[in-house]
């Protein structure tokens, strides 16, 4: 008799399908067919940790009493230096044993979070175009998600007036992410003051993605939403070291803010995870406390490469904003095409890779994003390829 068929629980079948699986295959098939690609679809640091937090992991894991099993809560050392760094950075002050809690990267803390307050049918609300996780960690709960559209004319900020009472009544949790994936915007302070009025209004629990706000360009300083007056009542932030100290695959993070809302993040995690590598945060604690010259130089370079994509497009005729932080440039399509035709034309005729906006929600078709995460001579050529494109 053979076997029954394995079927995936219905949650799993809420996701939608994988738009970058259509991609890696059709640059696979670019590849084997000799063709030299420059991909500019990759969100992942091309820059090197810097070399005092590879010694800090070093010596910290020829330590045998490293090799135990880790706090759950994160170590209390890398907690205090986190307080200190967001002392610091923002002015914001926390208390490192109860408003700090240590992440195996801030994806999975973002991921988790709904299963510590979202019950079946509650409501999250998401941006669209966003990070998908927070519309899986959403599904994983059996919650709903209600999309806020994030406009070009808004400046890819929600309009929270336009979403309907019915939905407030019943929605626990907002996802917010600035300076913003995948469009790089970047958020007023008037903007996050009316958050937190709106969830004080409606009981929602603020869940701020701030992974990006130390890739910033032109002496442009994004806030943390933490400074807003009332902040730490209604919501929590999620941080990490993987873009600031090119520590991707480190697996290290933070969630800091309210009290309470960490309490409940923080018991599901003590429930299926057994926490981070305490090497791995003895070298964040190098991160966060020792020189920053090597992560100043990285923001430069950054910023060299979204000089050569913004110029480069806007030589093209193409319209394109200069992005103030995050290391992507966000672009409406040209020539009328819809984002996935553009993408694969790009990837067909010039040998170009981008990812197509509707990758990230509905709200992102009609765009584009390019990753600064190659170097800059690469991106020239890239440009210079694009003028071959004929639209």
């Amino acid at each position: 008799m053979a076997p029954k068929p394995m079927e995936l629980a219905a949650r799993l079948k809420k996701l939608p399908p994988y738009l970058f699986a259509e991609i890696d295959k059709k640059k696979r098939e670019a590849r084997a067919r000799g063709a030299d690609l420059i991909d500019m679809g990759i969100g992942d640091p091309d820059l090197p940790t810097p070399p005092h937090i590879i010694e800090a992991l070093k010596r910290a894991a020829e330590s045998p009493t490293n090799h135990r099993y880790p706090d759950y809560e994160g170590l209390l050392q890398f907690r205090g230096a986190v307080a200190s760094w967001y002392k610091q950075r923002f002015g914001v002050t926390l208390d490192p044993e109860r408003e700090v809690l240590t992440l195996i990267g801030s994806k999975e803390g973002t991921a988790h979070m709904p299963l510590a307050f979202v019950n079946p049918g509650d409501i999250v609300l998401v941006p669209d175009p966003g990070y998908p996780v927070y519309a899986a960690g959403t599904w994983f709960a059996d919650g709903q998600v209600h999309w806020m559209p994030l406009r070009r004319e808004n400046g890819f900020m929600p309009d929270l007036a336009a979403i309907p009472a019915e939905v407030t009544h019943r929605a626990k949790l907002m996802y917010l992410n600035y300076p913003n994936n995948p469009t790089a915007a970047t958020a007023t302070r008037e903007f996050f003051e009316r958050v937190v009025a709106f969830a004080r209004e409606h009981g929602i629990i603020v869940c701020h993605d701030a992974m990006y706000s130390e890739l910033r360009f032109d002496a442009y300083r994004p806030p943390s939403f933490l400074e807003t007056p009332g902040a730490v009542e209604v919501g929590v932030e999620f941080h990490s070291l993987s873009k600031t100290y090119s520590m991707t695959g480190w697996r290290i993070g933070f969630c800091v803010g309210n009290a309470a809302a960490l309490a409940g993040l923080g018991k599901v995690k003590t429930n299926v995870d057994s926490g981070v590598f305490q090497a791995v945060q003895e070298a964040g604690i190098a991160a966060l406390t020792g020189p920053q010259e090597l992560s100043e130089q990285y923001r430069r370079t950054y910023q060299e490469r979204r000089d050569v994509v913004v110029a480069g497009l806007r030589a093209l005729g193409w319209e394109v904003d200069v992005p103030k932080a995050a290391f992507f440039v966000w672009a409406p399509v040209p020539g009328g095409l819809d984002s996935r035709a553009f993408a694969a034309r790009l990837l067909e005729e010039v040998g170009c890779v981008v990812t197509p906006g509707v990758g990230f929600g509905p709200s992102g078709e009609g765009f584009y994003r390019i990753a600064l995460t190659i170097d800059a001579k690469r991106l020239h050529e890239a440009m210079d390829r694009l003028k071959g494109l004929r639209l």
